[in-house]
């Protein structure tokens, strides 16, 4: 019988930037787009319901071979913190940071921060993308670039950007 409190090989991961390219920074509001791309990484590895819970819950104790240690639950949320913490940006980790934090919380935090103020940002990338011009720009790719990151941006928080608007 396997030892219970041995991670499996997979979990561990130090590479979560491959599988969570976008880095959450505060100013790019990509958050909807990170936290999916985080939710999946958790849900390959078996560890989606640390962003559910902050402890094991009966249905995944009983869909579970043998239930999970309180030890082994620990470790695991431990690197989950580590994966978050390892995708966003530094002014993130320093305003979410605190003492015995467990991912669910971590996870809430950050959903709070980035949909708490979905209206002002909604404003803020409004302004933006109406005032969006081709001359403050070295070339046309650039400006398409910088059309399309506002528009997913604004996506993000509710304001749907058609690709007719997009192209006027």
């Amino acid at each position: 019988m396997a030892d219970q409190n041995k991670l499996p090989i997979a979990q561990p991961i130090n590479h979560i930037i491959h599988s969570v390219p976008i880095k959450l920074e505060i100013e790019t509001s990509q958050y909807n787009s990170w936290a999916e791309l985080f939710k999946i990484h958790c849900r390959a590895h078996d560890l989606i319901e640390h962003l559910t819970s902050e402890t094991p819950t009966q249905s995944a104790a009983s869909s579970k071979a043998t239930p999970i240690s309180d030890e082994l639950w620990k470790r695991q949320d431990a690197i989950v913190l580590q994966w978050i913490y390892a995708t966003i940006s530094q002014d993130l980790l320093h305003t979410i940071l605190e003492k015995d934090m467990t991912a669910k919380k971590t996870w809430d935090r950050l959903r709070s921060i980035f949909h708490d103020n979905e209206g002002s940002r909604a404003v803020a990338l409004e302004q933006r993308f109406t005032n969006i011009k081709l001359e403050n720009f070295p070339n046309v790719s650039a400006y398409c670039q910088a059309v399309k990151m506002l528009a997913d941006q604004m996506n993000n928080v509710g304001l749907n950007v058609t690709d007719k608007r997009m192209v006027l």
